[in-house]
């Protein structure tokens, strides 16, 4: 079965035998089956050659480096093995064309706004003056005519979203407002946190396949970021990142001695913290729902890959995009 794996001691990655080792800084010899892994997520300080990268592209295995703090440095991917030049020249067009882009980035934040009152609804006691307010935000979207007012409105909305977590979560943790360069408190780091996972995820789903991760609708393409992976994680976020740090807090399975601090201001979970969400954030992907289209039962994580192949039947006029809306 594939999977993802973490590496979070310091040591080498090498290739021997046809196969891939963890050399530990103590010597301690660890094999990784290649025919197994999807990603490598590297948090420890490691090293590596061009010999395992070459290796690695043979099995389309990318890695992805994070920092002492465990935020995202970037990532090694191997050749595009599936490369469409009808879908990106089509992927382009719907970028330059304004009511396109317009409609494709409406729908990412419909999606995304779904799964936070999905999300949300299950504390309705506590709730519902916030899911009001955001159903009440959501309307304004048929009337936005620029990405810049699509952006407003979801803000808005996410901002609403994170006041109501003040009732649902237990003390001490609470949220005061979302902080993201750097985080400045336990959930945000959590959600930050979260969010990298979320964002290498979709990013190692649409790597397999034909679309162009840097061009992007609600997110404005740029340099140096792959923005298509931040529009379509806009939609799984909350249907991954947040239920994690939710259950995570009320089970009483994390707690403040799970965090590090930077000077007093920069909060970031410490190896133990990060362990502990990326074994719920592993759980979660591996869960599957019976599909209503493929009557099959489909795993989280390929639900994104799924996402993409809609978006790319969408670009080439093919079928009307829908953003995945969880009926479960």
């Amino acid at each position: 079965m594939m999977r993802d794996h973490y590496v979070f001691n310091n040591g080498r990655l090498k290739r021997k035998d046809n196969t891939v080792y963890f050399i530990k800084d103590d010597g301690q010899k660890q094999p990784l089956p290649v025919e197994q892994i999807r990603n490598l997520h590297v948090f420890g300080e490691v090293d590596f050659n061009t010999k395992l990268l070459n290796f690695l592209s043979q099995f389309d295995i990318c890695i992805h480096v994070y920092n002492y703090y465990g935020f995202y440095a970037g990532s090694y991917y191997p050749r595009a093995k599936s490369p469409s030049g009808v879908t990106i020249v089509n992927q382009s067009a719907h970028y330059l064309d304004h009511y396109k882009r317009m409609f494709l980035a409406a729908s990412f934040v419909q999606g995304a706004v779904h799964h936070m009152l999905r999300n949300i609804r299950r504390y309705k006691e506590k709730t519902a003056h916030y899911v009001e307010q955001i159903e009440s935000e959501v309307l304004k979207l048929q009337d936005c005519r620029t990405i810049q007012e699509i952006m407003g409105v979801e803000g808005r909305i996410r901002k609403l979203y994170y006041q109501s977590f003040n009732d649902i979560l237990n003390q001490p943790f609470v949220f005061e407002k979302r902080e993201k360069r750097p985080p400045r408190d336990p959930l945000n780091a959590m959600l930050s946190f979260g969010n990298q996972l979320a964002y290498r995820t979709v990013l190692s789903e649409i790597y397999r396949t034909p679309l162009d991760p840097t061009i992007s609708y609600l997110h404005e393409p740029s340099t140096k970021r792959f923005s298509l992976s931040l529009d379509i994680a806009e939609i799984f976020k909350p249907l991954l990142v947040d239920p994690i740090v939710i259950s995570l807090v009320n089970k009483r399975m994390i707690s403040q001695k799970h965090f590090d601090y930077l000077e007093d201001e920069v909060v970031y979970l410490n190896e133990e913290g990060k362990q502990k969400f990326i074994l719920a954030w592993e759980d979660r992907l591996k869960r599957s729902v019976k599909h209503r289209t493929l009557k099959r039962q489909t795993s989280y994580r390929y639900l994104i890959r799924l996402e993409c192949y809609k978006l790319i039947k969408h670009v080439i006029n093919d079928e009307v995009y829908k953003p995945l809306k969880a009926w479960w």
